[in-house]
């Protein structure tokens, strides 16, 4: 299997698990908000944090924009919809604070004009969203830029994923496997498709959570997942659709602590007697081997 490399880090098997703190749209439409979020995924050791980008009058249809939807910025899904995505002037500052904090940033990009936008910044690395990955333009635009992908899986089916594959390419691509509910059930998370993946693709394969609480992403990363993703909050009770499915700044140190001591403590696969060992083997072995 041929890594990937995302920055300065190398992802697949053999390498530290690749961490995000995605922030998405948990920013609610406030660089400050956006910036505390940068801050907590630094504090917690993650190795990137992730945006969504979008070109609303693109993306949604005039009627769905339309609808009805109270919120912050007005009556309509529209004004939801605009309230939460931000422009040049939103980025460019992102983009600086990541820098100075030393924290590598890329973004889901709905559209290929969202991708011609994010890309003045040169990101590590694109995210193709699971509603995209049968948008066979967006994927083939994608592989223009030159950059690594990260596809998400949620709502695929194995045909549908295989005719991504065969869009993309294998190369420099690492696919996620995910479940698209926010928060997802436990008994929907279906992990073992991470072995699966691994076997069947034979390219890095990771996971992206959009469960509640923290010890199944880890046990993704046992099984295998060398990508592992987590929407983060400040506060899960704050307004906005994914704060409820994300981790809080405690929870995220958690994970990338629980899963770097669990990487230690997978060893290399090879039995040994430790030296630690032989003063209890010199004190409770009857009859020595």
């Amino acid at each position: 299997m041929q890594p990937v490399k995302i920055g300065p880090q190398w992802v697949g098997p053999g390498y530290p698990c690749f961490i995000v703190a995605e922030i998405g749209i948990n920013h609610n439409g406030d660089v400050e908000i956006a910036k505390k979020l940068i801050d907590a995924a630094v504090a917690a050791g993650a190795n990137a944090v992730k945006f969504q980008k979008r070109t609303v009058d693109v993306v949604y249809t005039p009627e769905e924009l339309a609808r009805p939807r109270e919120n912050p910025f007005g009556p309509t899904n529209g004004d939801l919809k605009r309230g939460l995505e931000f422009g040049q002037e939103g980025y460019a500052e992102i983009d600086r604070y990541c820098r100075q904090r030393g924290i590598l940033w890329f973004a889901s990009c709905w559209d290929e004009a969202s991708v011609n936008f994010i890309e003045q910044f040169d990101p590590c690395c694109y995210k193709i969203a699971s509603a995209s990955l049968t948008d066979d333009h967006l994927l083939r635009y994608h592989r223009t830029k030159g950059k690594p992908i990260i596809l998400s899986t949620g709502m695929s089916t194995l045909d549908e994923i295989d005719h991504a594959v065969d869009v993309l390419g294998k190369e420099n691509l690492v696919m996620l496997h995910c479940t698209s509910t926010y928060p997802s059930k436990l008994e929907e998370l279906n992990l073992k498709v991470i072995p699966f993946l691994i076997e069947r693709y034979d390219i890095p394969i990771g996971y992206s959570g959009h469960e509640v609480g923290l010890y199944t992403s880890l046990a993704a990363a046992v099984l295998g997942a060398c990508f592992v993703e987590r929407h983060i909050t400040l506060d899960r009770a704050m307004w906005g659709s994914d704060q409820a499915a994300s981790v809080e700044p405690q929870g995220i140190t958690r994970l990338v602590k629980d899963i770097r001591a669990v990487e230690i403590a997978m060893g290399d696969g090879n039995k040994q007697v430790y030296p630690s060992e032989l003063p209890i083997l010199q004190k409770l072995r009857r009859v020595k081997g």
